[in-house]
Formats: C-alpha cells, structure tokens, sequence
C-alpha cells in the first residue's frame, strides 16, 4: 500500500476490538506520574546527602535511615554509636540509591515509549533529532529483551547496596538476593536467546 492509498475501511466490530488499545492510554499516563514521583524522590535524597555533606545532623539521620544503613558491632561486640558524621559508606550508599532511581526512570521511559509505539500507537517521531536509536527496531520481543537487561541492572545495584552494608541483613537475605538475582539474569539470557531463535524480517524500503 503506498502513502496516497488511504487505509482500509474497518468493520464495526473489528473497528471497536482495534479501538480498544486506547485504554491503555491511563496506563501509560499513570506511569508518567509514577516518574515524577521518582524525580521528587531524587531530589530529595540530593537535598538530604548535600546537607549532611554541610554537617547538617538531622538529614544525615535521615539519610541513615532511608538506606538502613548500620554501623557494623565492635570487636568486642558492643554495637557502636549512631553514624554522627557522613562517612564514605553511608555516600556509597546514597549514590546508589540515586543510580538505582535512574535506572528505574530509565525502564519507564522504556516502558512509555517503547510500548505506546508497539500496542497503542505511532509517535512519529522519524526524523526527530531526539529520537531513541533503540525506537528504530522495537517491538514486542525487543523490548522485553531490553526490559530484562533493565532489570538486571536495577537488581545488580541492589544486590551491591545488600553486600556493601551486609552487616544489617541476615545471611538467609544475602543468599536470597542473590538467588533471585541469578534468576532475573537466567530469565534475561533465556528471552535474549528464544529472540534469537525467531525470524527477524528486514523492514520494507
């Protein structure tokens, strides 16, 4: 069918079922709001970690909190004081956490985007010097492919923030972490290789 073709006329009922991907348009829009929250978060975590960096107590505390950090027990067993200065984990720990808030609005970015194009409609954005290298090929098995990748990045930085403050996890939660870790990077390799398997179509010029 060529540009000047105009599209097929739809039955009514076939018509309705076509229609009926538009309501996932909320869905998609909700996720919009769920990322400004994430930007809300971001920032006040910033705001918190910049104020404790200028000795500020009281979000050092409560940056110490939001991260569960706990200072590791004594050599004589004896649990030591409350974090009173900002200490080269307790930055670590903050850093991660906002990495962890990036990569999370990264897969909502992924998700918006790239799943509006694929099952509700065209953004057309061809030409845009803005647009995703990544919207040229999308499509459903892409982008769970690249989903899988996401989260194993997001799992990787939980995963590390467990081990680097492993002192206030029990071993039962380290060897848990890790296990489901292992099993989002299993579930990624495996959609990675039955995409592979599937016949890619090169698109039509």
């Amino acid at each position: 069918m060529t540009q000047n073709t105009p599209p097929p006329r739809l039955r009514p009922l076939p018509r309705l079922i076509f229609a009926t991907r538009w309501l996932q348009l909320p869905l998609y829009l909700g996720l919009i709001l769920a990322q400004c929250v994430y930007v809300v978060h971001f920032w006040a975590e910033l705001v918190h970690l910049l104020q404790a960096a200028f000795g500020n107590g009281h979000a050092l505390q409560i940056l110490v909190q939001s991260i569960g950090y706990h200072p590791a027990p004594s050599d004589s067993g004896v649990p030591m004081a409350d974090v009173s200065s900002l200490n080269e984990t307790v930055i670590m720990l903050v850093v991660l956490g906002l990495i962890d808030v990036v990569m999370i609005s990264n897969l909502l970015v992924m998700v918006i985007i790239g799943g509006y194009e694929t099952f509700v409609s065209r953004l057309d954005l061809e030409g845009h010097r803005d647009q995703p290298e990544w919207l040229d090929h999308v499509n459903a098995s892409v982008l769970k492919v690249k989903l899988g990748t996401a989260i194993i990045g997001i799992s990787s930085i939980h995963l590390l923030k467990t081990f680097i403050n492993a002192d206030a996890y029990d071993v039962k939660v380290l060897v848990g972490q890790t296990v489901i870790h292992l099993a989002f990077l299993l579930s990624a390799l495996a959609l990675a290789y039955v995409d592979r398997l599937l016949p890619h179509h090169a698109p039509a010029h």
